[in-house]
């Protein structure tokens, strides 16, 4: 039995234009040949953009990557084939329409892989660097920003308070 964490990113080329059709196309196909196992997800990676046209404003949203869209599947020859004769799908991105997975860093810079951390501390908390340039230094939280996945640490470099900007995962409490 297949399993979503052996599922990887990969990007598939559509005609320009469709993107949705075939999104919603290959979501018939994996349903009603129960390939639920094989394909997990679909996204079209948008951004909402304010455009102001003959002075009226108004929210759009755009397609990042007009022609492409991102889908969530383990490649075995019968998921490869269902994507590939989908209609509007005109092929895989990567040599000789060899499905490439993208790189988890490249899915999450995208948006479609949330990584999320815990952090179990709090501003104002004593913590130590775990990995990173400033290892096994101490300093104090100052600022978590959760949704950009950093939090600003003072630390004593040559003798001053230095905020310093690092991941979550990079510190952990002194105990």
């Amino acid at each position: 039995m297949a399993d979503i964490n052996d599922a990887k990113w990969y990007v598939i080329h559509t005609y320009s234009g469709y993107e949705n059709k075939v999104k919603n196309d290959l979501e018939k196909i994996v349903e009603n040949r129960k390939m639920q196992d094989l394909i997990f997800d679909m996204k079209i990676p948008t951004e909402t953009v304010t455009e102001i046209k003959d002075d009226k404003v108004r929210e759009v949203e755009r397609k990042i990557f007009p022609g492409y869209v991102l889908i969530k599947m383990i490649v075995t020859d019968d998921s490869w084939y269902v994507v590939r004769n989908t209609h509007g799908v005109t092929g895989f991105v990567g040599p000789a329409s060899k499905p490439v997975p993208l790189t988890d860093k490249e899915a999450e810079a995208l948006g479609v892989e949330k990584h999320t951390v815990e952090v179990s501390y709090k501003a104002g908390d004593n913590v130590r660097v775990v990995y990173g340039p400033f290892e096994n230094m101490e300093g104090v939280v100052e600022e978590i920003d959760i949704p950009k996945n950093s939090v600003r640490v003072l630390v004593t470099v040559f003798g001053r308070q230095t905020p310093v900007e690092m991941d979550l995962d990079q510190i952990a409490l002194v105990d």
